[in-house]
């Protein structure tokens, strides 16, 4: 039952990600958390973390760790939580497989349709606000704590994710190594 659920929710979720995986996380949260509460709040943060240090797309990492974890958690062998991974990635490649195939060959036909130009033109604010979702998702009492309930890891938090966002965006330095940087703090201060 668990399985046709997983290939159900990613298979929609492959089907409407429109902006890539980042994009993807917050329709990933809404159901894997809220909806079918398959996992915690902390284990979805923690599958996050995890899909953006592996190689691969977010999304796709996203779904192969949230197959196996949800499979497991309801109570499944590491064996069937294998099979929840297989599931779960291929049902949220499948949508843009499909689409892809459709798509190579009609839009180099039709991409400077009038009603093709206005789709993408509509698709461009949602992707925008799916994208601001996902990174409000992760700012989160697990994540960062409370400054009543540990006030110096919140401290720590607010500043190891500040120095990041400098980092990048204004010293432009490589993600990789503001990445690395930020793990050592986190082990170091928390």
């Amino acid at each position: 039952m668990i399985y046709l659920q997983l290939f159900y929710t990613f298979f929609l979720i492959g089907l409407f990600g429109f902006g890539g995986g980042y994009a993807m996380l917050s329709m990933i949260q809404g159901e894997v958390v809220t909806r079918h509460a398959w996992m915690s709040m902390g284990e979805f943060t923690d599958i996050v973390a995890i899909s953006q240090m592996t190689p691969g797309p977010i999304g796709i990492n996203s779904a192969t760790y949230v197959g196996y974890t949800a499979v497991v958690n309801a109570g499944g062998s590491h064996l069937m939580g294998v099979a929840g991974s297989a599931v779960a990635t291929f049902a949220v490649v499948l949508p843009s497989f499909v689409l892809m195939l459709l798509i190579s060959k009609f839009l180099l036909q039709y991409k400077h349709h009038p009603a093709v130009e206005h789709v993408f033109s509509g698709l461009r604010p949602a992707v925008v606000g799916l994208l601001a979702a996902a990174c409000l998702l992760l700012l989160t009492p697990d994540n960062f704590s409370t400054p009543s309930a540990s006030p110096w890891q919140f401290g720590c938090s607010v500043a190891i994710f500040a120095g990041s966002v400098v980092a990048c965006h204004v010293y432009k330095i490589n993600p990789i190594r503001v990445l690395l940087f930020c793990a050592l703090a986190g082990i170091l201060l928390l």
